[in-house]
């Protein structure tokens, strides 16, 4: 494994062509938003935000913005046949479209990353209304998946022109604790992580913090590789998986069998406080993977001292990794849709800037038993 720091340097900074103050929002393109939305406030304690649709003159589809401190999530639903947007709920089923990145000037996000190499997906776009502009602007990723440069720093409204305010009086469920995004895995195809990590590297000015390859990412069965993108502030991190040779159809092999092509895999939720963040969220229907109770076992001699009892931890089926900065808790859903597809992990880090190399035998054990249930391994 090779591992570099997270943290930006002031040169690193100075030299950033395209600086970005963190994740904007995550759009998801789904078969019924309403419903979807519901769903992420009921189960996961988001809040209703804002709401675009044929009554604020988008005719062709409806999005509802949900909110969570730092977090925000858009879901979408086309309301014809014949878009892009259905055309790729037809494709992939449920899933991300749109990983939207803050930036101070949308203009010169979209100007530096093109000439680049980027290939564009939205041209500077100035949105206005009473309560000011946004610019926004965008390339293409990985499969369908799109980065959105979005600059709001002239505007104080709900969300962005083209949506009103939106509430719900009678259903205002209690957050459960969740912060903000710490990082956005994307599967891809088969020698295809490099290309990837190349794009990046060239046309969004990230490097390659740290790489798994396939013996530290692997079990009996299957395996996979990995590589750890970050921008120059260490803000947006995206690690980019690839499958490896194994036994069996490894979980990123069902992921791109399922969805139809590459895409997010899981989006990180950061808490302050894992334990009761889960506890909610399980107490509210979300499922969790399971691993076997034995990986507690070794877990205080391999860990050291933490600050947290093991005994909810083994209940809630945390898992404990550490690193040179510190240690970090870290849990992974089911997938949300019928689709073997996203899933969520919930993370509180305690110092720690690494992803949990000790854990990957543990969980990907977790994921195979599940594949195997589904006839999928």
């Amino acid at each position: 494994m090779k591992t570099e720091t997270i943290t930006g340097t002031k040169e690193t900074a100075q030299k950033d062509f395209l600086p970005l103050q963190g994740t904007d929002y995550v759009e998801f393109y789904t078969g019924n938003a309403k419903q979807a939305a519901h769903f992420y406030m009921s189960a996961f304690g988001f809040q209703a935000l804002a709401y675009a649709g044929p009554e604020t003159g988008t005719r062709d589809k409806v999005s509802y913005v949900l909110r969570q401190n730092k977090l925000t999530f858009v879901l979408t639903t086309a309301l014809r046949t014949d878009n892009a947007i259905a055309d790729h709920v037809y494709d992939h089923g449920d899933g991300v479209k749109v990983l939207a990145l803050r930036v101070d000037d949308a203009e010169s996000a979209w100007y530096e990353t093109t000439k680049r190499g980027g290939k564009s997906f939205m041209e500077p776009k100035h949105l206005k209304d009473e309560h000011g502009e946004v610019v926004m602007s965008g390339i293409h990723t990985y499969g369908e998946t799109v980065h959105l440069f979005i600059e709001r720093k002239n505007y104080n409204g709900p969300f962005m022109p083209g949506y009103q305010a939106w509430s719900n009086p009678y259903f205002q469920p209690s957050d459960t604790g969740l912060l903000y995004v710490d990082h956005c895995v994307g599967n891809v195809g088969w020698n295809q992580m490099n290309p990837r990590v190349k794009f990046y590297e060239e046309v969004m000015g990230f490097r390659n913090i740290i790489s798994f390859d396939d013996k530290d990412i692997s079990t009996e069965y299957s395996a996979l590789m990995s590589k750890v993108m970050s921008n120059g502030n260490g803000y947006v991190k995206f690690p980019i998986n690839e499958p490896a040779e194994g036994k069996k159809k490894s979980q990123v092999e069902e992921y791109l069998e399922f969805y139809n092509g590459e895409g997010v895999q899981h989006v990180a939720l950061a808490t302050h406080n894992i334990v009761q963040t889960v506890t909610e969220l399980r107490n509210r229907g979300v499922e969790f993977l399971k691993v076997p109770s034995n990986y507690y076992d070794t877990l205080p001699g391999r860990i050291g001292k933490i600050d947290e009892d093991l005994a909810p931890l083994k209940e809630l089926g945390i898992l404990v990794d550490r690193d040179d900065e510190g240690y970090l808790l870290q849990v992974f859903s089911k997938p949300i849709q019928d689709r073997p597809t996203l899933f969520f992990e919930i993370i509180q880090r305690k110092g720690a800037k690494s992803f949990g190399k000790g854990n990957f035998k543990a969980l990907f054990e977790a994921l195979e038993r599940e594949q195997e249930a589904r006839g999928n391994l």
